[in-house]
């Protein structure tokens, strides 16, 4: 029995076995194809990342100051070799055209030596190429004798003459320009020079080249010199910008980094540190600790000034019950029959006065701001007189211990002021330039304090002198800023910064106008209302 064939279903099978194996091609191919899109994406997403960050630091780089001095100075040293390398590149030009004239006169006494000064055509060639020209010929007294030359060439009427001079600046321009025409030139154009002999007999040499050597020659010598001056830009960028980056960019950012930490802690010590340089950097540098050391101490005061006043305001209550007691006190006491008590009663009574007045306004520098002045007219000599009471000087008639109190003031001078900020004001003057005198060591004469008053046309003067030790030195800066200026036991520095900040609510100052062994002198100003 023979076996059954069925064809039908072969090729049936062989169908399915093809489909199958494209279906798992094309399914590989999709894998690999997947795998090969995230891997793109991958490396696109990695390649945009960096990139950005590149391009950022690139460009933060470039808006920076050493950014720009790169760039500058890298320009900068451009221009000079383009400066350097255009009149480089024309004497290029004529050292070669020279050589050609050289080589062709050199030529030219080889048919000298020949018989009747004439060679053969294919000598006549031969001696052309040797030397680099296609025409060449020597005039001598205005004759002009063809040595070598092809009938071919057409010799250009346009001449460059080597002999000309650079006695102007056309000639400058002309010769300046020379390599870039020969760039510009077509193919075959040929070059006629002419020059005055050097080794041979002859007025005029003549000679055409090919102008095709001569570019190629000024290519080669422009690129060798864009190479040398590319390097010695880069070169010299690079250093220029490590020195200006070590001498001025770094320290510059030292300072920019130490005024961003001190706003950010004003009471770091260490957040400048002069570098001691002896330049103008080194002058920022202390300038800059200078006035960050000020900027702490203002701060310092400003927490102290704070500090004072919540401690004011905790005892104002409190003292101002006290005030109320001595008053109280006082009125018993205008009953007294004593000469005495009735003589000093008007003093304790002035001054119970003005501590009430004070506790009640709180008028301490650091808590509250002085009221407006209360502008009145004011009898400075007794106003004077009173305040150096309240200072503790004494007049001509108390005791010879007693630091003096002198009044130049004229009986009858009179002043716009607020009299109880004027006093004051006195006060705090008279006060310190009698407790100097009186801690002053080893002290001979008697202590001075003269006040003198002068009226101008714009504004009263009124001068505070005493003969005592006088202002340290290295207080004087500081001399009005609160608590640092008392050099006496027990003060608190606010004497002088009161009274300017009283002076200057009346639209006027204080200031130092001398101080030394002789003694200090304080000048008060005060303009006249209109």
């Amino acid at each position: 029995m023979k076996p059954k064939v069925y064809v039908f279903d072969q090729g049936k099978s062989d169908a399915s076995d093809r489909r199958a194996k494209t279906l798992k091609v094309i399914r590989r191919e999709g894998f690999y194809a997947e795998r090969l899109a995230h891997a793109l994406s991958i490396v696109a997403a990695f390649s945009l990342k960096y990139g950005m960050v590149a391009f950022n630091l690139a460009r933060n780089f470039l808006l920076s100051l050493s950014g720009q001095l790169l760039i500058l100075t890298f320009v900068f040293v451009m221009i000079v070799e383009i400066v350097i390398l255009i009149p480089s590149l024309a004497s290029d030009q004529e050292r070669w055209l020279t050589d050609r004239v050289r080589q062709a006169e050199l030529t030219s006494q080889a048919v000298d030596t020949s018989e009747k000064n004439a060679v053969s055509r294919p000598v006549s060639s031969q001696l052309r190429k040797s030397a680099g020209v296609l025409y060449l010929a020597i005039q001598n007294e205005g004759v002009r004798d063809y040595v070598l030359f092809d009938q071919n060439v057409v010799v250009p009427e346009k001449v460059m003459d080597l002999r000309q001079t650079h006695t102007n600046i056309w000639h400058d321009i002309t010769y300046l320009w020379a390599p870039w025409e020969t760039f510009m030139g077509q193919p075959d154009r040929l070059l006629h020079i002419v020059a005055k002999p050097r080794v041979r007999s002859g007025e005029v040499i003549e000679i055409v080249v090919k102008a095709d050597p001569l570019k190629a020659y000024l290519k080669a010598s422009l690129l060798s010199m864009l190479r040398v001056s590319l390097s010695i830009s880069f070169l010299a960028g690079f250093l220029v910008f490590v020195a200006l980056s070590v001498f001025i960019v770094r320290p510059i950012q030292n300072l920019t980094q130490a005024i961003q930490r001190f706003k950010t802690n004003p009471e770091d010590v260490t957040v400048t540190r002069p570098s001691g340089q002896l330049n103008e950097i080194g002058h920022i540098e202390a300038e800059l600790a200078s006035m960050q050391e000020e900027v702490r101490q203002a701060l310092r005061s400003r927490a102290r000034l704070a500090a004072l006043g919540q401690a004011v305001s905790k005892i104002n209550h409190d003292l101002r019950n006290m005030l109320t007691s001595a008053q109280m006190a006082s009125d018993r006491l205008a009953n007294s029959a004593d000469p005495i008590v009735a003589k000093a009663l008007p003093r304790l009574e002035r001054a119970l006065d003005r501590a009430v007045a004070l506790a009640q306004n709180v008028l301490t520098y650091g808590k509250s701001d002085e009221q407006t002045p209360q502008i009145q007219i004011v009898k400075l000599k007794a106003l004077a007189e009173a305040a150096a009471e309240d200072a503790g000087l004494g007049l001509a008639t108390q005791g010879p211990e007693a630091v003096r109190f002198i009044s130049k003031v004229a009986k009858g001078f009179n002043l716009e002021a607020d009299p109880e900020q004027l006093h004051r004001l006195l006060v705090n003057l008279m006060r310190n330039a009698r407790q100097a005198i009186e801690l002053q060591p080893n002290r001979k004469a008697r202590g001075r304090l003269t006040l003198t008053a002068v009226k101008t046309s714009e504004e009263v003067l009124l001068i505070v002198n005493d003969n005592g030790p006088g202002i340290p030195e290295k207080l004087r800066d500081k001399l009005f800023q609160p608590f640092t200026s008392s050099t006496t036991p027990g003060g608190s520095g606010l004497g002088l910064a009161i009274a300017r900040e009283l002076a200057q609510l009346h639209g006027g100052d204080v200031r130092l106008v001398s101080s030394g062994a002789e003694g200090t002198t304080f000048e008060v100003r005060l303009p006249l209302k209109p």
